[in-house]
């Protein structure tokens, strides 16, 4: 069965170059992307790719750190450019590996950000955007940002939304920075969850009922929270005294929770049956997509993959199903053909 693997992250020779002009001692995720080979070295990346057989595929696209954390809005753009090109070479000299590759966007510079959009989509071949949770800590649903989302609810194409929250969030208001990488473990996900909040109580949704946006790590802590998210925010309003949530809630066209089940998700969730298990019964077999975050795992690349396989295979559900998961569901919103 073809495995399209749609979150996989590379960092193409030419941005790796200027990434490490740049920004080359970026702390905390710039220092774990640093440490990973299989991020430059394509022969290490042919490898592991080579164990899960030919009909294993990845989607390309930049790993954290997100481009406007790495630069200034003056250089964003050129890092932009040398990652979208990087990845639309690699695509085009190896298209059975790497099928599509998503673009991604100088986000602290909302102006290049659309013209690199269409540029990508247009010139490259791009089948898709990579944003992250936050814009260099501005929220996605500010009006600089609803451009990108009409142009890729127009483009009819999908955005990867990845998370993004570093060190410097602490963890209580009397520390200054998070221990323990609980910024990561905990912070990601949250970041996630917190980003599809905002765009659901904007009316994004609303505004484009067929915007297609996945998110990583299978909707971060919504599915597990679905009694919160649910029956908890029909209540909207009730637990806030300066403000009028009411109203908003009275405008929305759907329930909240309703909303969040128009987001796609994919299954890296670092081999966690249970967290598999709760992603599908929340977003169903329609919306929900094979990754496995490749290469960030103990082994640099294979567990992961591996993993994930290995959950999804074992899964009690048809062939039909395991196929829209591996397959046809990233066909559809990718609009390409591996068969």
């Amino acid at each position: 069965m073809i495995k399209i693997d749609i979150f996989n992250h590379i960092f193409p020779t030419k941005y790796f170059d200027k990434m490490m002009s740049v920004a080359g001692k970026h702390k905390d995720m710039g220092k774990r992307v640093r440490e990973i080979p299989m991020l430059a070295n394509l022969d290490e990346r042919f490898r592991v790719m080579d164990r899960f057989g030919e009909d294993y595929r990845q989607i390309l696209c930049l790993a954290a750190p997100p481009l406007e954390v790495l630069a200034g809005p003056d250089v964003s753009p050129d890092l932009a450019q040398a990652a979208n090109d990087g990845m639309a070479e690699l695509c085009a000299k190896y298209p059975k590996r790497f099928p599509a590759f998503t673009a991604s966007l100088p986000m602290n510079n909302p102006d290049a950000a659309l013209k690199e959009l269409h540029r990508a989509i247009k010139d490259l071949g791009a089948r898709g955007i990579q944003i992250f949770s936050n814009a260099a800590g501005k929220p996605l649903d500010l009006p600089e940002f609803l451009p990108l989302f009409d142009a890729m609810a127009a483009y009819d194409l999908p955005i990867w939304l990845h998370p993004a929250r570093g060190a410097d969030i602490p963890d209580y208001k009397t520390e200054s920075k998070s221990l323990y990488e609980i910024w990561w473990t905990f912070g990601w996900p949250y970041e996630t969850s917190v980003a599809m909040a905002r765009l659901v109580f904007s009316k994004l949704f609303d505004r484009h009922p067929n915007i297609k946006i996945i998110t990583h790590h299978l909707g971060a802590m919504v599915p597990y929270f679905e009694g919160r998210v649910g029956p908890g925010w029909d209540q909207l309003g009730s637990r806030t005294t300066d403000e009028d949530y009411t109203i908003l809630l009275k405008e929305l066209k759907k329930r909240p929770v309703d909303y969040f089940k128009m987001f796609y998700a994919d299954t890296a969730v670092f081999g966690s049956v249970p967290a598999t298990k709760c992603g599908l019964d929340f977003f169903g077999f329609d919306h929900v997509l094979f990754a496995s975050d490749s290469p960030f795992d103990p082994e640099k690349g294979p567990m992961f993959i591996r993993e994930t396989i290995k959950i999804i295979d074992e899964l009690p559900i048809t062939d039909a199903q395991r196929k829209q998961i591996y397959q046809t569901n990233a066909e559809k919103l990718l609009k390409i053909s591996v068969s």
